[in-house]
């Protein structure tokens, strides 16, 4: 028998199937906290007992893999493995596998939904209702308005489809992505201080830069058009939050609808909390029952081939 500690708290949330994968492997998996991720402390004192992790959004650090003698594969129960030391494990033998694809449908649909909540107020109006009052708030169409999406892997694709059928030009960033693979769905090559020129909505989709340096850095959030809004349900890190809220509060910038911070849960002094025309979420775009379970069994799969002495079939590099 082998264990598999389970650090995050949606791992198999809405189906058993990729628990029976693991248990029907003899995998042993075990999940101290059904409720929260685990603090750093406790996945160091649990690793020890490790031969497989599947991880959230949980740092694993040089200083984990080394706590975890008996570690043969590390899961990232989603896409980005920003957030662990793939580096250090693949130093140690240790392979890495996430879930590609798994929650790309859920993540653009949610970075839509954002976009449509930022330009038409929905949340401030439901608030400014609740509270009893009936207010008229006016914000744009989309129709004829330009999308400017950067990172146009899976997610910032379907992204593109859903802006096209409201009727929006997309401009697209990607260094990695064929020109012509970016016109095949629509949408325009931009180079990013064009599109950020240019574009009236900004979505972001790429992983952060590995230095910590921010993509949008204060110069560049200055340079979106003025009235542009501000979607992020990629990264936290991407972009520089002080500098956006001062944006906000200025009114340079329209709106501002994010789900990933650089620290999470999102401290109660930062300053995006009360900053004007921004709409904050808890990290939860990819949270649909049809992610979670292909992401659950995507993982799980690899974990048990790895354990068996087989190739995984999504490894991260």
């Amino acid at each position: 028998m082998t264990t598999t500690l389970i650090t995050t708290p949606t791992f198999a949330r809405h189906s058993a199937h990729p628990w029976q994968i693991l248990e029907e492997a003899g995998a042993g998996p075990v999940r101290p906290r059904a409720d929260a991720a685990l603090p750093n402390a406790e996945l160091l004192a649990h690793a020890a007992r490790a031969d497989a992790l599947i991880v959230g959004m949980d740092p694993i650090t040089a200083e984990v893999l080394d706590a975890a003698p008996r570690l043969k594969v590390v899961a990232k129960h989603g896409v980005g493995v920003d957030t662990i030391d793939v580096a250090a494990a693949h130093a140690r033998g240790i392979p890495v596998v996430c879930a590609p694809g798994s929650n790309s449908r859920a993540v653009a649909e949610y970075s839509f939904g954002l976009l449509l909540s930022a330009t038409r107020s929905l949340t401030a109006s439901h608030s400014a209702v609740e509270s009893g009052d009936w207010p008229k708030l006016f914000g744009p169409e989309l129709h004829g308005k330009t999308l400017g999406i950067v990172g146009f892997g899976r997610i910032g694709s379907l992204l593109a489809g859903y802006a096209r059928a409201f009727g929006m030009h997309v401009l697209a960033h990607d260094p990695y992505v064929p020109g012509d693979d970016v016109r095949a769905h629509g949408a325009e090559p931009a180079a990013l201080d064009d599109l950020l020129a240019r574009a009236d909505a900004v979505s972001l989709h790429s992983p952060p830069d590995p230095s910590g340096t921010p993509l949008l850095d204060s110069a560049r959030l200055a340079a979106m058009r003025p009235g542009a809004i501000l979607v992020n349900a990629a990264r936290g890190g991407l972009i520089d939050e002080s500098a956006l809220a001062a944006l906000l509060r200025s009114g340079h910038l329209g709106a501002a609808a994010l789900d990933a911070f650089s620290t999470e849960p999102l401290p109660a002094d930062h300053p995006l909390r009360k900053a004007p025309r921004a709409l904050l979420t808890s990290h939860m775009a990819a949270c649909t029952p049809e992610a979670n379970r292909a992401m659950g069994a995507m993982v799980a799969e690899d974990v048990v081939r790895v354990l068996a002495g087989e190739a995984p079939h999504h490894q991260a590099r």
